[in-house]
């Protein structure tokens, strides 16, 4: 869940795509072509190949729909692509940084994606995430300030969800946002997506009031903070106040939690320093440290929400002690990195209490579960089946 990995030097590149308003629908298939490898904790797949070298697969998100995206993940690369199937819309040879939204499964078949469209001054997409429902995605949307600009120039960044159904857009915010937003939304999980309704009022996109957005707001870490807002009662944004002590530290992708109700989040002292906190989605609540126990290797980074079966877990990764990033820098299909040395993938039973004092709000339930000796940081698909991971390398696993 590596929010922003960019190199410098393509930063200044001049983005170039077509939009493709069709969606596009893959077969799946877990074995054609995808260099998988059957391994001790289970069938690794590698994303997007794995020799990248460096040009990074990004934001990885695990698919939250298992009827139309089963086994399969949501990513941003760089300017290398080596998918397998996919339609003529989808150039693995003209690629520009960050020009598309990627899903796709175990056979690196692209089963849907979404480009930028050059004629409306769009330049690049960031930070793409699967909503907790499972007909959207949101991300953020970086355009020129004027038609006179390049995309290589500072770039003005606004919040969109798409319905996976249509690929047709709601934007919470067009303008104004800092690259760092890194937004999240949650809907009603009982409204189904009809794929029909327009993008007038956040009602009709959805055929439901009842969306949370968050997102970071804030020009320096400091004044940054976690905006909740809530269109069930007036939209108002409500900012969350930070960690005691962690005024000065950065925030890293909050992600609500399935009943909507709180947030999971990491701090960030720098590169090398984290922590990570739970916090009710209320004007006065009060952050929560996720605690380390003597079992883990450092603090827990990339916590992502796992609902199962009526039960609730948060998901983490712990990494040795040398790392110096939240990041997966290894080739995981060597066995030698098997062993957690590299990272784990980590597991605890949580309950939460919306309302309740701080001290009774988060329940941990039970003791921490080593879900994988290797680091997956992009969630845990809602079957339970696939852990997702990316930066320098990517890949689904496919749990034994």
């Amino acid at each position: 869940m590596i929010k922003k990995s960019l190199l410098p030097g393509l930063l200044s590149l001049t983005l170039f795509a077509c939009y493709s308003p069709d969606p596009f629908v893959a077969d799946y298939s877990e074995n054609s072509g995808s260099g998988s490898e059957e391994t001790a904790i289970g069938k690794l797949f590698p994303v997007d190949g794995d020799e990248n070298n460096a040009q990074q697969t990004c934001n990885p998100s695990v698919s939250q729909d298992t009827v139309n995206f089963p086994a399969s993940m949501l990513w941003l690369n760089f300017t290398k692509l080596k998918v397998n199937k996919h339609d003529a819309g989808y150039s693995v040879t003209d690629v520009r940084q960050h020009d598309r939204l990627t899903v796709s499964d175990t056979a690196n078949n692209v089963k849907w994606y979404l480009m930028i469209d050059e004629d409306k001054g769009e330049c690049q997409f960031q930070d793409p995430e699967w909503s907790t429902h499972a007909d959207y995605i949101v991300a953020l949307r970086g355009k020129r300030f004027d038609s006179n600009q390049s995309c290589g120039d500072a770039l003005d960044f606004g919040i969109f969800a798409v319905r996976t159904s249509d690929k047709k857009k709601f934007w919470f915010k067009e303008e104004g946002i800092i690259e760092e937003a890194t937004p999240h939304v949650w809907v009603d999980p009982a409204v189904k997506s009809e794929g029909d309704g327009d993008n007038s009022s956040v009602e009709s996109f959805f055929g439901t009031k009842n969306v949370r957005l968050t997102y970071i707001e804030g020009d320096k870490n400091p004044q940054r903070k976690i905006v909740f807002v809530d269109y069930a009662n007036g939209a108002k944004s409500i900012r969350l106040k930070k960690p005691a002590g962690r005024e000065d530290w950065n925030i890293d992708s909050p992600l609500i939690s399935p009943n909507g109700n709180f947030v999971v989040y990491n701090m960030k002292d720098g590169e090398s320093t984290w922590e990570a906190y739970i916090q009710e989605l209320s004007e006065n609540s009060k952050a929560i440290k996720i605690e380390r126990t003597k079992d883990m290797m450092s603090e827990p980074a990339q916590p992502h929400w796992f609902a199962y079966n009526g039960r609730l877990f948060v998901l983490w990764t712990d990494f040795p002690a040398n790392t110096s990033k939240m990041q997966n820098k290894v080739k995981l299909l060597e066995s030698s990195v098997q062993d957690g040395s590299a990272g784990r993938t980590l597991m605890r039973e949580i309950r939460l209490t919306a309302g309740a004092p701080s001290d009774v709000a988060v329940e941990w339930v039970g003791d921490n579960r080593v879900v994988t000796t290797v680091p997956m940081m992009g969630g845990r698909s809602p079957d339970g089946k696939f852990l997702a991971t990316g930066t320098d390398y990517a890949y689904l696993l496919k749990l034994p």
